[in-house]
C-alpha cells in the first residue's frame, strides 16, 4: 500500500512539474534567454513553477497567453516561438526587441492578438501572414518594418485592428483590404504608401478609424469613405491628394468626430483622440499610444 502511495505521489508531482509539453517549456526558456530575461523589469524565476512566471497564462496544460508588455525585453525573438501551438495572445509591445519576426510565428493558427508595437523589429511583413486566420489585432506600430503590405492580408477575415503606423512600409495599399468586413481600425500613418486609396475601403461598414497621415497617397480621396456609418476618425493630412477634392470633402455628410486634412476649411468638429478610444473594446490606452503624441 505504501509503495502505491509513493508511486501516486511521484505521478502527481511529475504531472505538476510537467504541466505543459516540454517543447512549450523549452520555448519559454528560449524566449527568456533570447530577450535578456535577467534584465526584465518583472523577470522569471526559472526554478519556480511555470504557473508563477509573470505574464504566462496556461489553460488545459498549454500556454495560451504571453504578456510581457513594457518589460525591458531586448534581443531577438527565437524561432521556437512557433512551438506555442495553442497560443492566443502574444503581447510583447513597448520593449526593444530587434531582428525580424520569425517565420515560425505565422504557423500559430489560434493566435488572436499579436502586439509587437514600439519595438525595433525589422524586415518585411511576409505573405505568410494570411495563415493567421483567426487574428483579430495586428499591432506592429512604430518599428522599422519595410517592404510592401502583402495583398494576402485581405484573407484575414477576423481582423478588427491593423496598427502599422510609423514604419517604412511602401507601395500601394492593397485593394484586398476591402474584404475585411470586420475591420474597425486601419492605422498606417507615417509610412511610405503611395498611389490611390482603394475604393473598396468604402465598403467596410465596420470601419471606425482610418488614419493614413504622412504618406504619399495621391489623386482624389474617395468621398464615399466619409459616408461609412461608423467612421469617427479620419486623418489624411500630409499626403498628395488633389486639393480641390479635399475642399469638396468638407461638404460631404458624415458622422466624423475627428477630421484632419490639408485645407483651410474648418467645417468639422475636432476632439482629442484619447477620448475617442477611451471605451473601445481593444483600447489604444492599453498600449499608451496616446502618451506618444499619436493623434
Amino acid at each position: 500500500m505504501r509503495v502505491k502511495l509513493v508511486v501516486l505521489f511521484l505521478f502527481s508531482f511529475c504531472s505538476c512539474v510537467f504541466a505543459i509539453p516540454r517543447a512549450e517549456k523549452n520555448a519559454l526558456i528560449d524566449l527568456y534567454h533570447s530577450t535578456s530575461g535577467e534584465q526584465w523589469i518583472r523577470s522569471w524565476d526559472l526554478s519556480s513553477p511555470i504557473s508563477s512566471w509573470e505574464g504566462v497564462e496556461i489553460e488545459d496544460n498549454h500556454v495560451v497567453s504571453i504578456t510581457l508588455f513594457n518589460n525591458n525585453l531586448s534581443g531577438n525573438l527565437p524561432s521556437s516561438i512557433g512551438d506555442f501551438k495553442n497560443l492566443r495572445v502574444l503581447n510583447l509591445a513597448f520593449n526593444t526587441i530587434k531582428g525580424e519576426i520569425p517565420m515560425e510565428l505565422f504557423a500559430l493558427q489560434d493566435l488572436k492578438t499579436l502586439r509587437l508595437g514600439k519595438n525595433q523589429i525589422e524586415g518585411v511583413i511576409p505573405n505568410e501572414i494570411h495563415k493567421l486566420q483567426g487574428l483579430v489585432l495586428l499591432d506592429l506600430f512604430d518599428n522599422a518594418i519595410s517592404g510592401k503590405l502583402p495583398s494576402s492580408i485581405g484573407e484575414m477575415k477576423e481582423l478588427k485592428i491593423i496598427s502599422l503606423s510609423y514604419n517604412q512600409i511602401h507601395g500601394k495599399l492593397p485593394e484586398t483590404i476591402g474584404k475585411l468586413n470586420k475591420l474597425e481600425r486601419l492605422e498606417i500613418a507615417y509610412n511610405h504608401f503611395e498611389g490611390q486609396i482603394p475604393e473598396s475601403i468604402s465598403e467596410i461598414e465596420s470601419l471606425q478609424s482610418f488614419v493614413i497621415a504622412g504618406n504619399s497617397f495621391s489623386k482624389k480621396f474617395p468621398k464615399n469613405i466619409l459616408r461609412l456609418p461608423n467612421l469617427s476618425v479620419l486623418q489624411i493630412q500630409e499626403n498628395n491628394f488633389d486639393k480641390n477634392s479635399l475642399d469638396i470633402l468638407v461638404l460631404t455628410d458624415s458622422h466624423l468626430t475627428l477630421f484632419d486634412f490639408n485645407t483651410t476649411a474648418k467645417h468639422f468638429i475636432r476632439k482629442d483622440v484619447k477620448d475617442i478610444y477611451l471605451n473601445t473594446e481593444i483600447r489604444t490606452a492599453e498600449t499608451k499610444f496616446e502618451d506618444d503624441g499619436i493623434n
